[in-house]
């Protein structure tokens, strides 16, 4: 059903040179296309790691979200482009042949909703699949809507203003799926997670003397990642203590924190060896 709509929205676009209808149909084929890379990156993802790659393909599906959500700003951008132009020159449009395609888009989009409608409760991705058709619902309605005004008013410049509407729609929601990618990507600090409050928990253990070096991100977004240098007393290293508080170390990364991190890697250092590198902290 989507590929009726799809179809008959690129042949719309052809034939009645509406933007409202060229962005809808940006919208609808970025939409397939990260449909397409969220199941590529699934399945890369349960590829085992290498040598070479240690992480395995983890990383595929903030790949595929960042790409996603430049698509779509790239398309926002060129749509208010373009209709700022057309604002000011506008250009003949078929609101006939417009209409059709519309209520033609509405009527495949109202059936694929109403196939999903029972499930989406049960099921992640057909949640996500009727969040997404129900927003090329809306796109078809204001194709109907800006072709309606056309027709009645003779006011074809509607049909930019449309556009424009879709856009300022379509940014905000692109940038909403980038920025996680893009803090991913970057290596930055998980949301849900206190560094500060991590240290401060850290430092609460016996003979932790400091902590320094902390860095935590995420390998995608459900593996999250934490390295740290954690100073001890010396006669912790001599009477065995130090893989007793190493464990204490793991069991509150893993339980005592916003997030549970389980792939951590931690430095021991004695006190004595640690002082004569303390210019190199971090």
């Amino acid at each position: 059903m989507t590929f009726t709509v799809l179809l008959a929205e690129i042949v719309g676009a052809a034939l009645t040179g509406s933007l409202t209808l060229l962005v809808d149909l940006g919208h609808m084929l970025t939409d397939c296309a990260g449909l397409t890379f969220a199941l590529v990156a699934a399945s890369l993802q349960h590829r085992p790691a290498t040598d070479r790659l240690t992480w395995g393909w983890r990383r595929a599906e903030v790949i595929s979200a960042a790409l996603q959500s430049l698509l779509l700003i790239c398309i926002g951008v060129f749509a208010s482009i373009e209709a700022i132009k057309r604002l000011i020159h506008p250009e003949t449009i078929e609101a006939q042949a417009l209409l059709a395609v519309g209520i033609i888009g509405l009527l495949g989009n109202l059936i694929s909703l109403t196939i999903l409608l029972s499930s989406r409760q049960n099921n992640l991705n057909l949640r996500a699949a009727f969040l997404e058709v129900l927003n090329d619902s809306l796109g078809s309605v204001a194709v109907i809507i800006s072709a309606v005004v056309m027709r009645l008013t003779g006011w074809i410049q509607i049909d930019s203003v449309t556009a424009l509407v879709i856009a300022a729609l379509i940014v905000p929601r692109a940038i909403m799926i980038l920025r996680p990618a893009g803090a991913i990507l970057l290596e930055s600090t998980p949301p849900d997670l206190d560094l500060d409050q991590v240290r401060a928990h850290l430092l609460e253990l016996p003979h932790v003397l400091a902590v320094h070096d902390l860095h935590a991100s995420a390998v995608s977004s459900d593996l999250p990642v934490l390295s740290a240098h954690v100073v001890l007393a010396d006669e912790c290293f001599h009477d065995g203590h130090s893989l007793e508080i190493l464990s204490e170390i793991e069991n509150c990364l893993q339980n005592h924190h916003g997030i549970s991190i389980f792939h951590t890697t931690v430095q021991l250092e004695p006190a004595s060896r640690a002082q004569l590198h303390r210019d190199n902290w971090h």
